[in-house]
């Protein structure tokens, strides 16, 4: 199978084209990614040289550059979007071009193609918040910020082409994934490398939301499931029921660090914060997933390879990335006393 990849040089994106030339020696895997600032070749420097995988630079957005990368593709699996809830609530204009047209753009091109499968990938926000429930797929849909919103509006539009054009799309919703080459503005990346700079780790509120901690090879492994026995016009909650409160997990990666606790800062809490996500993933455990890590085992294969590749992160916490992370964070832990 030749598999047209976006967003193939960001986190999830690098780690399902690693598994998938791995799980797959007859696949190919084109890989077009627009390397924003989250996108990052040096994700996939183990593979650039394998013949079963070309790198296409562009935009999801660019029918042009659309068309090239998907001809000759059988399935298009589409990681691009725009995803940190933070950057969204501050510049959402963003999210709805990448998440809703651009997804527009590649449904067009893989209709005309007549394109054996596409998979659009959402996210376990687009329910909002859980109390005591877990969302099943037929769950009513309650964005609560512009990138859940932006998210089911993409994948709205990515179902109506299988309801309209009878177009195979799957649509899948992934919990929080963790695990290498995650962008450090994400929360366990973000922590682990400030505890390990013995800088302070700026906890929302209390710290007492939860999510359900799933390592990204898992994730990885439930979309090579999906796009192999996944029906069309059907949803697929991708989640490891790994639920821990945000305030253990800090704990979790200082203990692991040897780390003081008082590194934790309790800083003004994020607008709209969805207090807790959870997912009933058992229509694809009914296909034969199951994960392999625990919240506990995840994030410590998290905190460790960072704990390893410090070439890979350093750089990235510079330039743009203090840029916001001042913007998002300064006055906060500024009104908290504790700047850094």
């Amino acid at each position: 199978m030749r598999v047209l990849v976006t967003g193939g040089a960001g986190f999830i994106g690098s780690n399902f084209v690693r598994m998938y030339l791995e799980r797959h020696p007859d696949g190919e895997i084109v890989n077009l990614d627009k390397l924003t600032y989250a996108g990052n070749l040096e994700n996939l420097r183990d593979v650039e040289d394998d013949p079963r995988y070309t790198f296409i630079k562009g935009d999801i957005c660019d029918a042009e550059v659309v068309a090239r990368a998907m001809d000759g593709a059988d399935a298009v699996i589409n990681f691009a979007a725009e995803t940190h809830v933070d950057r969204s609530i501050g510049d959402p204009d963003g999210f709805l071009k990448t998440d809703i047209f651009g997804v527009h753009v590649l449904l067009e091109a893989a209709r005309e193609r007549n394109v054996e499968r596409f998979i659009q990938i959402s996210t376990d926000e687009v329910y909002g918040e859980a109390r005591n429930e877990a969302f099943t797929e037929n769950a009513p849909l309650n964005p609560r910020n512009p990138y859940s919103a932006s998210k089911a509006g993409g994948e709205y539009l990515a179902r109506s082409y299988f309801i309209t054009y009878g177009f195979p799309v799957i649509v899948t919703r992934g919990a929080n994934n963790i695990g290498p080459n995650q962008y450090p503005e994400k929360v366990v990346p973000l922590f682990t490398t400030n505890a390990l700079e013995d800088q302070p780790l700026p906890l929302y509120g209390s710290g007492d939301q939860e999510r359900d901690y799933m390592h990204v090879l898992d994730h990885c492994t439930g979309l090579d499931l999906v796009m192999e026995r996944g029906e069309p016009g059907e949803i697929y909650n991708i989640g490891a029921d790994n639920h821990m409160k945000n305030i253990d997990m800090a704990k979790l990666i200082l203990e692991e660090l040897g780390k003081p606790e008082d590194l934790i800062v309790h800083v003004e809490d994020r607008a709209g914060h969805d207090f807790r996500y959870a997912m009933d993933s058992s229509k694809l455990r009914a296909l034969g997933w199951e994960p392999s890590f625990d919240a506990k085992a995840a994030i410590l294969d998290a905190v460790r390879w960072y704990v390893n590749n410090p070439d890979w992160w350093r750089p990235i916490k510079s330039g743009e990335f203090r840029e916001f992370y001042e913007k998002q964070y300064g006055k906060r832990l500024a009104d908290a006393g504790r700047a850094g």
